[in-house]
């Protein structure tokens, strides 16, 4: 539909009988779009933090007489440029380039001058991982003003703040007023794939985007002791206006326990207090079990390390993941975000030791078996409180089917919700090293770059190693993330002396990394690179025999191994099927024949120990 009928559709929308018997939506802009369900009136604490349009610092966001607006790429960045040069508190770094060559920065707010005080922790702010969901940017924006000129630089005393605004800074640039048709303002908003058409927040193992190896590379530099990455959420409709977690929250699964029990234990109680003082309504970061049926239950939305709370869990790096809900308003949203930024910074500021042992605790874990391949529960496994919003159904003729209609109107009953959890289906051993051959820089680029130590030999080294037989490869029917996914049902090990040529590395996992490393290099892990059709060579036969070659070899074969017969003969009798095809018949002797292409569907790189 062309933008001027679209608009001619949302007025009628807007005057139509149904809409004017919707409850009222007094925090609406005019430009909203009437489809949305009514947002719930909003009068926070935190609207005290605003200025005036008149301030010399007043930020675009705020000088919006709906505070629905957030500014362009340039237009922040100049923002930003000016207060560096007025705050000695403020500085900019650029720390790596989008693929259309935009400069992707950070700003750094600290009282130590270019080099930070190691003793301090750090807390990183992660806005526009997905530009449409730019709430951090706009609450990043006003701290930092406050600290640089109105009276929150004691923040800085005893912690030191990076605040990355922008992150996939060309799907910021992509904009439009139809970006996110489930999302309440700003107005205008970024769009939710880089330049390229990916997904950053599925880039965190495989580091495939120029984006994600900056923004490793900016970790490995400043090591921060929290990291939080702000996102605005899709689906239900419900009170909470800012919700978070983190992978071990209320005793899940996490890869750091001792991390997860202090964001239990000492940052989520003193983060609740701080949102609720200031008129909002933290919530657990949950998904709907069913759109249709909003009271079906809550999961928890898997634990993969393709996102950043899953990858945090890896790499011991304590990492939040918020979703801002998407039917508040943007005022609301940044505002909140805002509370949570600050808390995190008093937070650490009072409980960073405690925290840093626990970062120290968990880089020590060696598992000797790693969970992997997370799916969701069957049955729930819990009950929680739910603090839902008031809705009906109704007969949609668009549809065909009843459809969900949230009144904005708040429960005054907690709904009661079943919860769904992970379990891992997978199992891993690890082992005492992995050999990954030269050929394959790519690889052993994305494993540096993820500050993974490695060795590299200087001539060929012959290895007793582990190889793996891959079985029954299957390709993804469609592509993900620029990648066509491949999938096995097992690996059979064979042991070889294997010779690695000159530049080849081996990558112990005696490591503080070392979780990433078996999840990145055992084939068998839904987030190896395997898994992600980064070896697709290895699925290709080379070589091929005639039937006339193989049938009279495969009956010489008969009659020189009586025991070779007998397990021929025995498939044919368990196996009507293969029986009765010719060609798997001489297939089965093919392979067992030294003829046979010994590299097809053999993993490369070898385990070893």
């Amino acid at each position: 539909m062309r933008p001027a009928l679209l608009l001619a559709a949302l007025a009628a929308l807007v005057s139509s009988p149904a809409m004017s018997q919707s409850p009222s939506a007094p925090n609406s802009a005019p430009w909203d779009q009437p489809f949305l369900p009514p947002a719930p009136e909003w009068n926070g604490a935190s609207q005290g933090l605003l200025r005036d349009a008149s301030d010399p610092w007043v930020t675009a966001f705020e000088a919006d007489a709906d505070h629905d607006f957030s500014p362009t790429y340039a237009d922040t960045r100049a923002w930003f440029d000016r207060l560096d040069s007025a705050s000695d508190l403020i500085r900019i770094e650029q720390f790596g380039t989008s693929p259309e060559g935009r400069p992707i920065y950070a700003v750094i707010a600290s009282k130590d001058g270019d080099t930070l005080d190691p003793s301090k922790p750090v807390l990183l702010a992660q806005a526009g991982i997905h530009p449409g969901e730019i709430d951090g940017k706009d609450a990043g924006m006003m701290l930092l003003r406050d600290i640089a000129f109105y009276g929150r630089d004691d923040l800085l005393d005893r912690v030191n703040l990076i605040l990355i605004p922008i992150l996939s800074v060309d799907g910021h640039e992509r904009t439009s007023a139809y970006s996110r048709p489930n999302q309440r303002g700003p107005r205008i908003q970024g769009w939710r794939n880089t330049a390229t058409n990916q997904n950053l927040n599925r880039d965190y193992l495989k580091l495939d985007q120029p984006e994600m190896r900056a923004v490793r590379g900016l970790i490995l530099k400043y090591r921060p002791d929290l990291y939080v990455d702000i996102h605005v959420t899709d689906g239900l409709d419900y009170q909470y206006d800012v919700t978070y977690g983190y992978n071990g929250e209320n005793g899940s699964y996490s890869r750091s326990p001792a991390i997860a029990t202090w964001l239990d234990q000492a940052f989520k109680p003193a983060m609740n207090a701080a949102l609720e003082a200031k008129g909002h309504i933290p919530g657990e970061l949950v998904f709907g079990q069913d759109d249709a049926d909003p009271r079906a239950g809550l999961n928890d939305g898997g634990l993969g390390e393709r996102f950043s709370n899953g990858w945090g869990s890896a790499a011991r790096v304590p990492t939040i993941l918020i979703e801002n809900h998407s039917l508040k308003p943007h005022e609301q949203r940044v505002l909140g975000t805002y509370v949570f930024l600050e808390q995190a910074m008093r937070s650490l500021a009072e409980r960073g030791d405690d925290l840093r042992a626990a970062i120290t605790a968990d880089s020590a874990l060696r598992p000797a078996e790693i969970p992997a391949n997370f799916v969701q529960d069957e049955a729930p496994s819990s009950t929680r409180p739910f603090k839902g919003i008031l809705y009906d159904t109704y007969d949609s003729p668009a549809s065909g089917r009843r459809e969900i209609r949230w009144s904005g109107q708040a429960d005054p009953d907690l709904w009661q919700m079943p919860f769904y959890g992970s379990h891992p289906t997978l199992t891993l051993r690890r082992p005492a090293a992995y050999w990954v051959p030269s050929y394959r820089t790519d690889i052993i680029e994305r494993l540096a770059t993820h500050g993974i130590q490695m060795e590299t030999v200087s001539e060929p080294r012959a290895v007793d190693v582990e190889m793996l037989r891959l079985t029954d490869p299957r390709l993804a029917t469609r592509a993900n993330e620029g990648h066509v996914a491949v999938a096995i049902s097992g690996v059979t090990p064979e042991r070889k002396t294997w010779t690695f040529p000159t530049g080849s590395v081996r990558v112990p996992t005696d490591q503080p990394l070392g979780d990433i490393v078996v999840l990145l290099l055992e084939p068998q892990s839904s987030e190896s690179f395997f898994a992600w059709g980064f070896f697709p060579e290895v699925l290709s036969r080379v070589e091929y025999i005639e039937g006339y070659a193989i049938a009279p070899l495969a009956e010489a074969m008969m009659a020189a191994d009586p025991a070779l017969k007998a397990e021929f003969e025995a498939r044919l009798a368990a196996e009507p099927a293969f029986a009765a095809d010719g060609d798997a018949r001489l297939q089965w002797f093919y392979e067992r024949t030294p003829f046979y292409d010994d590299h097809y569907r053999l993993y490369p790189v070898g385990r070893e120990g």
